[in-house]
């Protein structure tokens, strides 16, 4: 059974719980997204147990709609080996639609394992642009959740380029930083939101330099609903709504709205698109950060995007009738038609027929009436007592003969087996019998299914050491230290018009001194795609033994657009928690990839050190940001600096903004 929303378009709700996606399915969404208890982003929600999540797969798909499981988070080495195919399987033959996810190695893993089931490259994996789309084809995703971060134009341009569905948030809450690329409240209170359990630090209060504290890192909600026919036609096909921690009245209002006003332009897309003023302000109602944003469809960044006040999110003590009616609580009902014979001496039949399927129960020989027969009102009124069902009745044509009788058990129960024989007729094109636990046997005993690439020209049998310099001077008094094996030169290191040329005179430097020299390739590459297109081919003529790369849109960039072999090392930006990532990413282009930072000494044992490269010392960085502070609270200077920012316990934590790809860096404080 397929999803019926609109050709093209599809609004997809959040659902918390189970109460929430009723409501939500009732309200208009075409599709939820929804956790289990495990791997969910949203680890503190009312999540799904399993056997809710079966039945709500089976609920969305009575009304012809779809439900997406998050699993979301990054997963260690014994969670993808031993829970995350025993979690899934009944799931997938449960006939469950898409499976959201942000670990590389997860997402290898089951589109080997579960291949019929669509996989969804969650925001969570920082896609910005068409490469890093276009990758995630290659390795089995249906569609992408983009960046928040980006703009139409670019969503566009992904959509002109990448064979691939995507997806965007209208409307909630939204983070301060590139979602995925955020460490804050894992270094600062061991609560990872790479793991689902983020304590939203960026909410709280931050002073800068001479001036009073302020929700520095805390943006308005989104609310996209009047860029709806921009957001179509720039190529966007599924419609998001942020929200799973939410109460179920905010989940339902929103989504009602939204159908509406999705309904509306499809129904006339050339009439004049408009919101009406009472519906924003009922949007508001539901909740918000003071106020709105259109995020960054239409701009960059800004400190109109920022909550002035309080970083929470509020809802108003107005009344909200039309929205908490009991209409998004109403169990939906499946029309059905039905035939009931009774004839003398022979047994009951029941025929049910709902859209093309059609079935027939019988049982209960019919019986000459001894005293009081059965009259067709009566046996009417017990077989449309449809109760806990998915289905009433819509025409119920009772052919019965005179005298006749039947226990009210007898029909009861005809009633039962015919309602759930029904339901699994309907259901039964949305179940998988597959033999997808012959694949995990022959893989018992392997880190992955990933074609690896051979790693026999590495150098990793020896101990080396590495050193990241963000500035040429720096670079040049590193080349004099015998101890350093790399220098690694940050891309902001230079400036944009002699570029290759230091690059060149600072290879041919530490060639001479017996060392590597690898060149880092920008945090975030959106706004740094074009000079890299222009350039590419001269980065690979200065001689560099390496790149170093920190998201997937270069990984894939130097994959298609490299000419000659130079040796790629996956930053910790690009997690590798199991050995399932590692190798994914190696099968992807990687040579080397990096411990992940948030890992501890026993997940590091287990995820396996070798060919992996740890940091050891430094400012990590906490958070990449589209949003500028400096231009936030000074304008912008086009010109990258450091400030420094402090929480309420007195640390300060250093901001750098990267001017030239427009992208901010806070760094922890110690």
């Amino acid at each position: 059974m397929k999803n019926q929303q609109k050709p093209g378009v599809e609004l997809l709700s959040p659902a918390g719980s189970y109460e929430t996606l009723k409501a939500v399915a009732n309200a208009g969404a075409d599709a939820v997204y929804a956790a289990g208890n495990k791997f969910g982003a949203r680890a503190y929600a009312n999540n799904f147990s399993q056997k809710e999540l079966l039945e709500a797969i089976d609920f969305m798909h009575l009304q012809k709609k779809s439900f997406y499981l998050t699993v979301n988070t990054l997963l260690k080495r014994e969670e993808v080996k031993q829970e995350l195919f025993d979690y899934i399987l009944p799931l997938y033959r449960q006939g469950l639609d898409g499976i959201i996810v942000q670990d590389i190695g997860v997402l290898d893993f089951l589109h080997r394992q579960f291949p019929q089931i669509a996989l969804h490259a969650s925001t969570q994996m920082n896609l910005t642009g068409p490469y890093g789309a276009k990758m995630m084809k290659e390795l089995g995703c249906t569609r992408i959740v983009a960046a928040r971060e980006l703009s139409l134009a670019e969503i566009a341009q992904i959509h002109q380029q990448a064979d691939i569905e995507i997806e965007s948030f209208v409307h909630g809450a939204l983070c301060f930083c590139y979602s995925g690329q955020c460490l804050f409240s894992s270094m600062l209170g061991g609560r990872s939101g790479n793991r689902g359990r983020c304590a939203q630090p960026c909410r709280l209060p931050y002073q800068k330099k001479g001036e009073t504290s302020a929700f520095l890192l805390s943006p308005k909600d989104l609310c996209a609903i009047e860029l709806l026919p921009e957001l179509i036609k720039s190529g966007v096909c599924s419609f998001k709504i942020e929200g799973r921690m939410k109460q179920t009245a905010y989940a339902a209002g929103v989504t009602s709205i939204y159908r509406k006003y999705i309904d509306k332009y499809l129904e006339n897309p050339k009439s004049d698109y408009q919101v009406a003023k009472e519906d924003m302000q009922t949007l508001i109602a539901l909740g918000s950060r003071s106020g709105f944003t259109k995020g960054y469809y239409l701009q960059k960044n800004g400190p109109d995007m920022m909550t002035p006040k309080n970083g929470a999110h509020t809802r108003t003590k107005e009344p909200l009738p039309r929205l908490e009616q009991d209409v998004f609580f109403q169990k939906h009902k499946e029309k059905m038609k039905g035939i009931l014979i009774l004839s003398k001496g022979f047994p009951a039949e029941l025929v049910l027929k709902c859209g093309k399927k059609e079935i027939q129960v019988s049982g209960g020989l019919v019986q000459q009436a001894q005293k009081r027969p059965l009259t067709k009102e009566e046996t009417e009124a017990r077989m449309k007592k449809t109760g806990d069902t998915p289905f009433v009745f819509e025409e119920l044509e009772i052919r019965m003969e005179e005298d006749v009788f039947l226990p009210a058990g007898i029909l009861n129960q005809l009633r039962r087996e015919g309602t759930e024989k029904l339901k699994e007729a309907l259901l039964s094109d949305t179940r998988r019998n597959t033999m997808v636990q012959m694949a995990k046997k022959e893989e018992k005993g392997t880190c992955s299914g990933a074609a690896i690439p051979s790693q026999s020209t590495q150098k990793e049998n020896r101990p080396y050491l590495a050193a990241l310099a963000e500035q040429v001077w720096q670079a040049e008094c590193l080349l004099s230290y015998d101890g350093i094996d790399r220098i690694y030169v940050d891309c902001g290191a230079f400036g944009q018009s002699g570029e290759i040329r230091q690059l060149e005179q600072l290879v041919q430097q530490a060639h001479r001194c017996k060392k590597q020299l690898y060149y880092v390739f920008p945090a975030i590459f959106r706004n740094a795609l074009n000079w890299y297109r222009q350039n590419i081919q001269a980065l690979q003529q200065t001689g560099v033994d390496g790149f170093v790369v920190k998201n997937y849109e270069t990984l894939h960039f130097l994959k298609e657009e490299k000419q000659k072999h130079i040796r790629i090392l996956a930053d910790s930006n690009l997690y590798a928690w199991s050995d399932h990532a590692r190798n994914a990413l190696l099968a992807a282009g990687a040579d080397e990839t990096t411990l992940p930072l948030e890992a501890n000494l026993r997940e590091l044992g287990n995820r396996g050190y070798s060919g992996g490269e740890l940091l050891i010392y430094g400012y990590v960085p906490l958070m990449y940001s589209a949003q500028c502070l400096v231009n936030n609270s000074q304008g912008c200077k086009k010109k990258s600096s450091i400030m420094g920012i402090k929480d309420r316990y007195g640390k300060v934590f250093s901001v750098k903004n990267q001017c030239r790809f427009c992208y901010n860096i806070i760094y922890n404080s110690s």
